[in-house]
Order: C-alpha cells, then structure tokens, then sequence
C-alpha cells in the first residue's frame, strides 16, 4: 500500500491552489487539434469536489450562451494548464447540485468581499513574513472569565392562582 503512494506522489500536482465549492475559477485547459495545441479557458463556479490522490476531481458550471455547461475535470490531469482562483464563495454545502435548478440572479453566491486573489509578489512576502515572525507571539492569551450564573426556570403553574 505504501508503495503504491509513494508511486503516486510521483503524478501529482504541486501548483493546486485552495478551492473549494462555491468558488468561482478560471481553469486554463491544453486543447489539440489536428497537429496543434492551444490553451482554453473555461471559466464558472465550483460546484463539486470528490475523491482524492490521483482520481480527485471537481465540477465547474458556467451559463453558455444562456445554456449551463459542466464540466467533470480530474484535478491532477496532465491536460490542465493552471488554475486561477477568481472569487471565493460563501456556501454552506459541500455539493452545490440545487444551482442546476436556479436561473438568472437566483443563481448568484454570496461572495467574500475580502478576498483578492494574490499576485506571485504578494505570495512569497506572505510566505516570508510567515517565515520570519514567531508564532508563539501571535497568539493572545485568553483571560479567565468568571463562571457564569446558573437561571433557575420558574414554574409559571405554581404562580397562578387556582381556578374554580
């Protein structure tokens, strides 16, 4: 088993940004036709993400001339170019299948306004301010609170008078 890992490190890819469903990606694609090879991008939400190591895959949807287009995309696949992680979406669900249904502007996500998406620049100061900072002196040291008071419910049928 550990044999067949380590066979497998060997494919996969480095390069992966963080993604995740709801987000919205641009995946550049190696297209060949005839004897040449170009690069197409294929732009939309992510609305699932399955499996892992060598077989794992996601599922991009994009409005194509007012028709949705999916796409089943393994994530370590030598046809892949790069991966661009446009913007980060707010979703509370792991698969986003119910967007099929929606149309218009009830398909849209709520999306995290903060993020921009980091330029190669931006990456490694990040990951050299990281680096250089300890992480002990980060972390703030929680005071102790006092222990809350219990509420003891009252009994309202004991209050009230007896009826005749």
């Amino acid at each position: 088993m550990e044999l067949l890992k380590l066979a497998e490190q060997k494919y996969l890819k480095k390069n992966i940004p963080p993604f995740g469903p709801g987000d919205t990606v641009s995946v550049y694609l190696k297209v060949k036709e005839g004897g040449k090879e170009r690069v197409q991008v294929f732009r939309g939400v992510v609305i699932s993400r399955r499996g892992s190591g060598l077989g794992e895959s996601f599922i991009v949807r994009k409005i194509s001339f007012g028709v949705g287009v999916e796409r089943v995309i393994p994530l370590h696949s030598p046809s892949i170019d790069s991966i661009e992680v446009e913007t980060r979406g707010n979703v509370r669900r792991a698969k986003l299948y119910f967007l099929r249904k929606l149309r218009g502007r009830k398909s849209r996500l709520k999306i995290f306004e903060e993020f921009i998406a980091p330029t190669e620049e931006e990456k490694e100061a990040m990951v050299a301010e990281a680096l250089s900072t300890p992480a002990a002196a980060e972390i703030p040291q929680k005071e102790k609170e006092e222990p809350k008071k219990s509420v003891t419910k009252r009994n309202k049928k004991a209050d009230k008078p007896a009826k005749k």
